[in-house]
């Protein structure tokens, strides 16, 4: 029986890494897929790949900041498969870095918005969808940069990401009762586009894979597999839960 079989899913940041992996994994074990994401050609890349493997899957480009996608992807999930169980809120950006006078207000603006009120106006729309079938679960991905370790020259980043799990314990609590279940993904480094812009050299790769208990950074597939876990109903008790798929970097201090 596969996990989620029955269930709609929205996936945003869909068009590479962990969303990318997960909106293929979660198709795999059932699901029917409203893949979000920027670049359209990704988006038709990874829709076909879907069902290339036997899945459902529609495409909803554009943009998190603007509410709009937020109603457009909750609309897809309607209209195409029925209603909305589970949603993935994935999409992010490292925005942008450096020393902390030098940021911008704008640059500092534009990483809480990418990071932080779009998830906001995702769980706006996602929420009254999740009711109306009972429950669901909610999902976002956070980081454990502000959480268990602090990195010079991320302060927008980190600041962000935080504030996802603000946000996943004040929902988790008020939702619960109505059978929604709401967590963060905390992954460690991890292979994407994303993580190799921010390290371009062997170098620097090697010195992030260096800084996890496990000495090596993950796939974007070992961190689909833990967003399935909050995806299904194998963590069926679990909600307000902040949790880290980190390979051990939190506890390291080499």
């Amino acid at each position: 029986m596969k996990v989620l079989q029955g269930k709609v899913a929205i996936v945003t940041g869909a068009s590479s890494g962990i969303g990318e992996a997960s909106a293929r994994l979660f198709a795999r074990e059932g699901a029917r897929i409203v893949a979000v994401a920027r670049g359209e050609e990704g988006l038709r890349r990874l829709v076909s790949a879907i069902a290339d493997e036997g899945g459902e899957a529609v495409a909803v480009a554009g943009d998190v900041r603007d509410e709009s996608c937020a109603q457009a992807a909750v609309q897809a999930a309607l209209e195409h498969f029925g209603g909305l169980d589970i949603a993935f809120n994935n999409a992010g950006t490292l925005g942008e870095m450096g020393p902390t006078p030098g940021i911008s207000a704008q640059g500092w603006r534009d990483t809480l918005d990418i990071n932080l009120t779009s998830a906001f106006l995702a769980a706006r729309h996602q929420l009254p969808a999740m009711q109306a079938r009972g429950g669901g679960s909610l999902i976002f991905t956070s980081t454990f940069v502000g959480y268990t370790v602090g990195l010079p020259g991320a302060a927008a980043y980190a600041a962000s990401k935080a504030g996802l799990l603000g946000l996943t314990r004040a929902l988790a609590a008020e939702f619960g009762a109505e059978g929604i279940r709401v967590n963060a993904l905390l992954p460690g480094g991890t292979d994407t586009p994303m993580a190799r812009a921010m390290n371009g050299t062997a170098e620097s790769w090697a010195f992030v894979e260096n800084l996890h208990a496990l000495k090596r950074t993950a796939t974007p597939e070992e961190q689909a597999r833990s967003a399935l876990y909050l995806a299904s109903d194998a963590s069926s008790f679990t909600t307000g839960t902040a949790l880290l798929v980190d390979g051990g970097v939190s506890i390291t201090r080499m």
